[in-house]
């Protein structure tokens, strides 16, 4: 989806509405601190709330999250069940997939996590990418992130004036590229700038070496799966340069010493827990999934090409979505009838071999192969959303819109969910509900024109109907959070 802007004033506009809105948020950090006894007593919890939220509003309007439920809910799962082992927890967790190939993972304010899907299609182990995971919730559990804040406040203004500076280079280049080329560096610089601020400490990067390893135990998980990801993620990184390696391993300590010490720790368990079996079934359908969808198609090829025993089907099925990509259907279609053959009751294999014959034309096959897969997983919402689809393409149209809602109550900000119950609702009569998801699809593809445009079609149907109006003004509220940042 292109963001880019003519002219010099749109970008300053954006980029002035920008800093007036962060400034907003930020403006307990950049006050004079007062003196207090207690640690974060000028930074509470609640504050730290409100920052979180801003920044997760713009993180999820400017970087590529991924939606789908299969690959989000395995996440969030890692990240729930090591939560359960952490005592205290100030925040709830909410947890982002973003589409980045580096591989990386970070917690920003108020416990808000993004896993980079780089951990992996990197990471041959669910313990590996748990041990992440723990890491980073372990800098949550102690509030680092606060500590951070509360000494190092005026980073704050670099963070600022580095996105500034490049919007103004996107600006001042002009074209397509030049404004892609400016949005990219401020993304960077907003990530750049955060994590400055996170810069964590000696004290802060021990601790939370200690406590993540105490947490990922606890959680059932091989202890070495910390250690294993650090050294693959310090040999990854040096192969491609010093410059990207991520901050929780290029911080004081040494990495070498970090892992020396969390060795020496692991050595010390009990035999039984150094030698917990490593379960990979799910993170390997996941990688699967991934690897297939997003990785470059002749490499995510080439790491598909060889069947191994009961992953044969997976492998089918990630051919079969690589080939769809390229629109090679004669080979899809084989790819996908391999899969169903290999594993007939695999509710994920049936959903993509649906998902295609349903998007290339076939679908009295895509019917049922949906079907099945609803039937067999109730909570594959990609399933009921394609299978919503064809019902609303055979006129039924009422089953389809009690789909659609049921996907949208577990995914409300999916544009595409949206957009077809928008459609739906509209062709069915309904033309303010209509125009209402059409706005919430536009503004969640990040389509400021568009989502204008419902809105105030939405706004013209509104009368006196009290329900209209509170569906209007919640509305109103996540188009202005969103439009800061446009």
């Amino acid at each position: 989806m292109s963001r880019t802007h003519t002219g010099l004033l749109a970008p300053m506009r954006h980029a002035l509405c920008l800093l007036l809105a962060l400034l907003i948020a930020a403006g307990p950090l950049l006050a004079p601190r007062p003196a207090r006894a207690d640690l974060f007593g000028d930074f509470p919890i609640e504050k730290e709330k409100e920052l979180g939220k801003k920044y997760n509003t713009l993180m999820r309007a400017r970087l590529p999250i991924i939606e789908d439920p299969e690959i989000s809910g395995y996440i969030r799962g890692i990240v729930e069940r090591i939560n359960a082992q952490v005592p205290n927890m100030p925040f709830e967790l909410k947890t982002s997939v973003v589409l980045n190939h580096h591989i990386n993972a970070f917690a920003a304010p108020a416990g808000y996590v993004y896993v980079f899907t780089g951990l992996i299609t990197n990471f041959e182990h669910e313990a590996e990418l748990a041990g992440v995971i723990a890491h980073e919730l372990a800098h949550v559990s102690h509030r680092h992130i606060a500590g951070r804040i509360k000494q190092q406040q005026v980073t704050q203004l670099g963070m600022l004036a580095g996105m500034l500076a490049g919007m103004f280079m996107g600006a001042a280049a002009g074209g397509d590229s030049g404004a892609a080329a400016g949005n990219a560096l401020a993304i960077g610089s907003l990530a750049g700038g955060v994590q400055t601020m996170l810069n964590y400490s000696r004290v802060d990067e021990r601790e939370a070496d200690q406590s993540g390893l105490k947490y990922l135990v606890a959680a059932g998980y091989n202890p070495t799966g910390m250690v294993s990801a650090f050294k693959k993620i310090k040999k990854k990184a040096w192969l491609a340069g010093a410059g990207n390696l991520p901050k929780y391993l290029s911080t004081h300590p040494a990495v070498e010493d970090r892992i020396t010490f969390l060795s020496s720790r692991i050595g010390s368990m009990p035999s039984d827990i150094q030698n917990r079996p490593l379960d990979d079934s799910k993170f390997q359908r996941i990688k699967t999934l991934i690897t297939a969808r997003y990785l470059d198609p002749q490499l995510a090829i080439s790491r598909l090409e060889t069947p191994r025993g009961e992953n044969g089907a997976l492998s089918a099925m990630g051919q079969g979505i690589v080939y769809s990509r390229e629109n090679k259907i004669g080979p899809a279609r084989e790819a996908f009838a391999s899969a169903v053959d290999l594993a007939p009751n695999d509710p994920l294999v049936l959903r993509e071999a649906g998902r295609f014959h349903y998007l290339k034309g076939d679908p009295k096959l895509a019917a049922s192969l949906l079907q099945k897969a609803v039937l067999l997983n109730s909570k594959d919402l990609m399933a009921l959303f394609y299978f919503a689809r064809l019902l609303g393409d055979n006129g039924d149209t009422s089953r389809a819109i009690d789909m659609y809602r049921r996907v949208l109550a577990h995914l409300p900000e999916d544009s595409e969910v949206h957009y077809h119950l928008g459609r739906v609702l509209g062709e069915s009569g309904n033309l303010f509900e209509g125009h209402l998801h059409l706005a919430y699809s536009a503004i969640y593809g990040l389509n400021k024109k568009k989502s204008r445009f419902h809105l105030e079609k939405a706004e013209s149907l509104v009368n006196d109907d009290e329900s209209r109006k509170e569906l209007f003004e919640q509305l109103k509220k996540v188009y202005a959070e969103r439009a800061e940042f446009w």
